[in-house]
Parts: C-alpha cells; structure tokens; sequence
C-alpha cells in the first residue's frame, strides 16, 4: 500500500511538470509529514551519509575533462583520424562517426557531450558530401550513446554510488559490450550505405594516417590514463577522474591550444552548472532510497517474485520493460538513482552478478536516450540539425532497433560484461 502512495506521489508530480530531482524530493517529504513517523533529524543524517561517498567525486571531475576536451579540439582530430581510417568504406563519413564517438566515448564518459562534440563538426560535413540529412542523424544520434556504455561513464558512477558495487569492476565489464554496441550501430550504417550507395571517401595513404594518429593521440592517450591507472592499481576510479581533467587542461590548453587560459572560467563554469544538477538529483535520490528502504519495498517485491516463482529470465524480462518504459519520461541519472535501489536487492537474491546488472541498466539507458518523448540524444541532435523530434525519431529507428537486439544479448549473456573484470581480478 505504502510503495502504491509513493509512486502516486511522485507521478503526480511529475506530470506537472515539476523536474525530476524536485519531485522527488516532495515526494519523500509528502510521504514523511503525512504517513509516518519517521524523525526528521534521521533523514537529514541520511541526506548527509548518503553523499559524503568518495566515488560521487568522480562525476565532477569526469564533467570537466569532458568539457575541456569538448572545446579543446580532441573531437575534430578523432574525427580526422576515424575518416583516414575507415571512410573509404560504403558510408565512410557515417563509419567515422561511429568511430570518433567511440574514441570520444572513451574520453569524456557523456552521451550529449558526444553528441555535440562529434556531431557539430561531422553532421554539416556528411551533407555536404551528400549524405542525406537523416542518415548522419541517425548515425550520430545513436553512436553518441556510446558515451556512457564505454568507460569511463558518470551513469557507472551513478549505479555505483546507489548500489556500492565496484566502480573499476563497471568501468573494465563495460569495455567488451561498447566495442560490440559500437561494431553493431557500425554494421548497421554500413550495410543501409551499401544498400542506398551513398557516397564514399578517396582511400587515406598510410602516411596521412600516421599523420592523423599523430595529431590525435594526445586526446587517445587519456583512454590509458584512466583505464590503464585503474587496472595498475596506480589510480582509485575517483583519483583517475581528477588526473583526467588535470590532463585534459593540460592537453586543450598547452598542447593543441584550441583554448585559452581567459576560456577556462567558463568550461569551469559549466562544469559547475552540470555538476550542481547531478549532485542534486543525487541527493534526492538518496532520501527517496532511504524511504522505499524504510518501508521494506524492495525486500517486499523480492519476496513476492521468489513466492510466485518468477526466476532470473522472467526478472530481467521484466527489468529490462520497466526501465525502458521509464526511458519515456526520465533522464538516465534519476532512472539509476530510483530504481537500482529497488531492483538491485532482487536482482542479488536471484544470484544476478551485481556488475552485469549494473551494464544491463547502461544499455536500457543508451536506448532510452534516443527514443521519444524525452531521448536526450534526440533533442542534442535536433539541435544540431535542425530536425524535429518525430523527423528524428524515423531517422534513427534501424540502429535503435539494433540497440534492443543488442540489449537482448547482454541480457542474456552475461559473461560479455563480466568476463574482463573477472579476468583482471577486480570481481
């Protein structure tokens, strides 16, 4: 009856319009005041242990190195380099895109941040080499989702922090399925290029491509900054957080010189912004756990799916329908926040590997960012291209069709996202 209140509650005041941290946040209160006893002085304490955990560290950190490298120029330079390597394939400005969303992905641990990034320089290239307008949308659109499947991603951060799994185990278990979700949306492009013969680019001599790494690697070699310092034990994922925005200052500033020392107030300023709404949404989240905790919800679900004998392939189903349902109408980082803490203790006492788990609600929020009414991706690419939202939504329907097939994959074979982790000695 309890769980029935809250999510009245909550839904109430979602559909007014209310944003989702504030909601929430009413919520816990509204439940509080008016159906129980709960003392006041316990929540607060809550609201401060609850966020007073090192790994939150990491999302300001991991914004700002996402910022730095996104005015710094490290896009354009992936983006010459993934041409050089593969445009002369069928759709070869589309390949690179999903290529430099991929290196980027690996860099900067944001989906929009991606978007913009690479989308703002390639989209108006792809059309002036004649690609139609709804190809390279839906190219990039998707691809950007990258950005929080292949580490480092602030949505792991998110479900580490509500779940206190391992944050280096979800950065290395989320590697194997980025590389295969990136050759799927890649497979896809190429095939619907051949089929339509879009245009292709003139073959890169091995020198131009020397040339383009060259150029680049400054921007790649963040990837074994983090991943590397994590695995070698040399950084914790939070430590590794600070040393990449450290270096992407370094990079964008001193290296490449795409911005000035008179531009850093205003990448941090943004930063700040970002992070101030993340953290916010995060402190809600944690009262919001605290109170379905309370009141025994996830305990009382767990139960009743063991007692009417619904076991792991019937969970998942179920999981994977109801986060992307909540896809519809919530952003990413209120969808972890909310439901890891519910579904997380069923997902345990059905023996799910608390890592794989942790991918699979990744995937159902890549998808969930590019599809309607609120994909993210979708109003960062309209932005971009000037579509509307249902032009976009036909634009990017066969990869995201692809994106569910694939989601059914790693649902339902595990060892993709634990078997690295488990391999490295982090599970």
């Amino acid at each position: 009856m309890n769980a029935s209140i809250i999510f009245v509650i909550l839904l109430v005041l979602m559909l007014t319009g209310m944003p989702i941290s504030i909601s929430l946040g009413l919520t816990v209160l509204s439940f509080l005041f008016m159906f129980t006893q709960v003392p006041l002085e316990s929540v607060a304490l809550k609201l401060f242990t609850g966020i007073e955990k090192f790994e939150i560290m990491a999302i300001p950190f991991f914004i700002l190195a996402g910022n730095f490298l996104t005015h710094g120029g490290v896009a354009r330079r992936m983006i010459k380099f993934a041409t050089d390597v593969v445009g002369h394939w069928y759709g070869g400005l589309g390949l690179a895109g999903v290529v430099a969303c991929a290196l980027f992905a690996a860099v900067s641990g944001s989906s929009p941040a991606t978007v913009v990034a690479i989308g703002s320089i390639l989209m108006p290239a792809m059309v002036r080499a004649g690609f139609p307008n709804r190809f390279g949308a839906g190219v990039i659109t998707t691809s950007g989702a990258l950005g929080i499947l292949i580490p480092p991603s602030i949505v792991m951060v998110m479900y580490s922090v509500a779940t206190n799994t391992s944050v280096g185990a979800l950065f290395m278990a989320g590697v194997i399925p980025g590389i295969l979700l990136a050759i799927t949306l890649g497979s896809v492009t190429w095939y619907r290029a051949r089929k339509f013969d879009y245009p292709r680019m003139p073959k890169a001599s091995f020198g131009e491509r020397v040339k383009s790494f060259r150029e680049s690697v400054w921007g790649l070699f963040l990837i074994v900054v983090v991943m590397g310092g994590i695995y070698s034990g040399m950084f914790t994922p939070t430590e590794a957080a600070a040393m990449s925005a450290v270096y992407a200052f370094f990079v964008a500033v001193f290296v490449y010189k795409d911005l000035t020392l008179k531009d850093v107030p205003r990448v941090l300023l943004n930063s700040a912004n970002m992070s101030a709404m993340l953290l916010y949404i995060i402190t809600n989240a944690v009262l919001f756990s605290f109170i379905m905790t309370n009141e025994n919800i996830p305990q009382a679900l767990a139960d009743w799916m063991l007692g009417h004998g619904l076991g792991m392939i019937a969970f998942l189903l179920a999981v994977n329908i109801i986060l992307l349902l909540a896809g519809n109408f919530m952003e990413p980082s209120s969808i972890v926040l909310i439901f890891a803490p519910i579904l997380f203790p069923v997902a345990i006492k059905l023996g799910i590997d608390p890592v794989h788990f942790g991918i699979l609600m990744t995937v159902n929020m890549e998808v969930g960012m590019c599809h309607p009414p609120v994909g993210l991706n979708l109003y960062v690419a309209s932005g971009i291209t000037k579509m509307g939202i249902t032009e976009l939504t036909v634009a990017v329907w066969p990869w995201l069709l692809s994106m569910l097939v694939f989601l059914v994959v790693v649902t339902y074979i595990p060892i993709l996202s634990t078997w690295l982790p488990k391999t490295l000695g982090m599970m």
